[in-house]
């Protein structure tokens, strides 16, 4: 069983910058592919990037630039260092976690980013 805990959230002002970690549990890290969502109130939850377990980096258009997504395979963590935060950023963000070969997905219980002034 595989369990995501994140971490990393909380208020900052427009401009500002957070980082967002997601700590995995389970030996299925390193195979694994790791995603990065956010669900804003009233709207559907969306792909914010992602990362591969070669390490190759996806980013949706809305935070290519400010965003970078990154893993560390030895400590089974994954974070997201949020710059020149926006409130549209505002949301709650949510690490997911799929491995090849397997149908199960695995979420974490979410972190709360808000930016405002």
């Amino acid at each position: 069983q595989v369990q995501l805990v994140e971490s990393g959230g909380g208020l900052v002002q427009p401009g500002g910058s957070l980082r967002l970690s997601c700590r995995a549990s389970g030996s299925d890290f390193s195979r694994a592919t790791m995603t990065w969502h956010r669900q804003a109130p009233g709207k559907q939850r969306e792909l914010v990037a992602q990362i591969t377990s070669t390490q190759v980096p996806w980013y949706a258009d809305s935070v290519k630039g400010r965003f970078t997504i990154s893993r560390d395979n030895a400590k089974n963590t994954m974070s997201l260092q949020m710059n020149s935060l926006k409130p549209e950023d505002t949301a709650v963000y949510y690490c997911r976690q799929t491995t090849p070969g397997s149908l199960m997905v695995y979420w974490g219980q979410g972190t709360q980013v808000t930016v405002s002034s």
